[in-house]
């Protein structure tokens, strides 16, 4: 009613001064809806396609992920490939792939749209230009038009004398760029296409304040900052204009990213300043480093497979040299356990629970549980992980699982014998792939005996007594491996025999080695009549 009245003109503007200054409840009610409204969670993950996705990287999405889940928002996938020169064929769609292995959803993004698209740096780079321009125009950046050769001397004269080059308000005013140049230069050297540089102007002396939701305020004096290149000859943006210009035409609201991205935050600070976008500087929060397992430095690319374990989440061959770096896919995690073991990296929820579903983990995330500090990679705990996971999957799903493994050794299989096959010994084992050294032996029977386990364990003077087990085995009614054992056991204690002796010996008649589940559980599977053959086999073979 109310906009009705001024659509009409009700009444006098007096009146409608007075309404606004006072608002009635509804007013204020509707104002605090659509403040709501207006900052609805927004997160976006930003890499750039110049290689595989580290777990590193695959933390900081998952962290997005459960932020904006958490707060019902939106989770952007954006791919920032302005530097053309380190652009990798195929790193874009191993991204995707990726993040939808371990089941991190983006609702916008590339592959998908949305209403910010293209979501593609490189496909946005025309409209990049003209807020370098402005920023120029207003007297916060400038044209540099110095050589290679030139930025080279400059740099060799700071070390001549132990000094750090930069390029900064100590060395600008030397340069050969638009502070030092006469307008009717610069307009000619832009006009006849010499190559530059667009760069920001430092302020001096000034001390610009971060707001980081995990370390608080970080304050950073500008005279420790240099005057970095926002915009590049070849007409693409550097990663610092393009990333400040679409977090805000996405109205990116928090920027979850990792602590390496932290020095460069107050640049990025007094971009949003600079642009006139003081009011939509989003809420930044910069993750703790990922740690070598010996806590000595951060945990990077290189590091795949060299520490003795993936840092990727799938198998990446290179296209440069076809080297192939292992996944955690291909090496038999789940990706549940990938990505239970990554969200604990840095974040704590402070109970003593360690297994979430990804629904609970988005229920107790916040980044106030976010750590300052580095977290050490823990390879054999990431083990522990797969292992619980899988020990959570029904004998069924894992007796699916294990069935290409079969497949790939020809043995053709009832599913139903594998699934109880895997009831026996998915205890001993971390991954799908471990279940064929604990089983081979329900699949086949034994050619060969291991020697180690011969000269310790078989004994001639066995062969009698054996004998007279497989025919027990053979006798036995009803066939279980509990009256089975009972009756073995019993004539075991009537004839004062050894059972450790008798035991060893009978399981390495029926398996070959010194391993397996409870004897008469093998027994029962592979049958009394195959149980009775290896026995005598094996007594002929030794």
């Amino acid at each position: 009613m109310l906009i009705q009245n001024i659509v009409a003109g009700n009444h006098s503007p007096s009146y409608y001064r007075t309404v606004l200054m006072n608002p009635p409840p509804f007013l204020t009610f509707a104002a605090k809806y659509m403040n709501i409204m207006e900052q609805k969670v927004r997160v976006r993950f930003a890499p750039s396609p110049t290689g595989p996705l580290h777990i590193g990287g695959v933390r900081t999405a998952l962290y997005n992920y459960l932020f904006a889940r958490k707060h019902g928002g939106t989770f952007i996938l954006r791919i920032e490939d302005t530097d053309q020169t380190r652009y990798v064929q195929g790193a874009e769609n191993y991204i995707i792939e990726a993040l939808e292995w371990c089941g991190i959803i983006f609702d916008e993004g590339v592959s998908k749209g949305g209403i910010h698209a293209p979501y593609r740096q490189s496909e946005r780079k025309d409209m990049y230009r003209g807020y370098a321009d402005a920023m120029v125009a207003d007297g916060h950046a400038y044209y540099a038009f110095d050589t290679p050769e030139e930025l080279d001397t400059a740099r060799k004269e700071k070390e001549s004398r132990k000094e750090t080059f930069q390029y900064d308000q100590s060395v600008r005013m030397n340069m050969r760029n638009s502070l030092t140049l006469s307008s009717d230069d610069v307009k000619g050297r832009i006009a006849q296409g010499d190559h530059y540089v667009i760069r920001i102007l430092m302020p001096e002396n000034e001390d610009v304040i971060v707001h980081d939701l995990i370390r608080g305020d970080v304050v950073v004096n500008t005279s420790k900052l240099d005057d970095k290149v926002l915009f590049k000859s070849d007409g693409m943006p550097t990663y610092h204009l393009a990333n400040v210009v679409d977090d805000h035409l996405m109205e990116i609201t928090h920027v979850i990213r990792g602590e390496e991205w932290l020095p460069s935050a107050p640049l990025h600070v007094l971009l949003y300043r600079y642009l006139g976008w003081d009011g939509t500087i989003p809420k930044f929060a910069h993750l703790p480093l990922l740690l070598k397992p010996d806590g000595q430095g951060k945990l990077s690319k290189r590091d795949g497979d060299r520490l003795g374990f993936p840092v990727f989440p799938l198998n990446w061959i290179s296209p440069e040299n076809g080297e192939l770096s292992s996944g955690y896919r291909e090496s038999g995690y789940f990706p549940e356990a990938v990505v239970n073991i990554l969200a604990l990296l840095g974040w704590n929820p402070g109970t003593e629970q360690e297994l979430f579903t990804m629904e609970e983990m988005v229920q107790a995330f916040s980044l106030e549980k976010v750590g300052k500090h580095g977290s050490k990679f823990d390879p054999e705990k990431a083990k522990w992980f797969n292992h619980q996971y899988l020990q959570k999957k029904t004998d069924e799903e894992l007796a699916t699982l294990f069935t290409p493994v079969l497949k790939e050794k020809e043995i053709n299989a009832e599913l139903s014998f594998v699934t109880a096959v895997c009831a026996l010994v998915k205890h001993r084992v971390n991954f799908i792939h471990e279940l064929w050294n604990q089983s081979y032996f329900f699949f086949a029977a034994p050619t060969t005996y291991d020697e180690k386990t011969v000269k310790d364990k078989w004994k001639p003077e066995l062969v009698l007594p054996i004998q007279t087990i497989a025919s027990i085995i053979n006798d036995a009614n009803p066939f279980d491996a509990v009256v089975t054992k009972q009756a073995v056991m019993d004539f075991i204690k009537e004839n004062q025999l050894n059972t450790g002796h008798v035991m060893n010996a009978l399981r390495l008649l029926i398996v070959g080695a010194a391993l397996g589940p409870d004897l008469f559980e093998i027994i029962k599977l592979i049958g009394k009549e195959e149980a009775v053959r290896r026995i005598n086999n094996g007594i002929e073979r030794l």
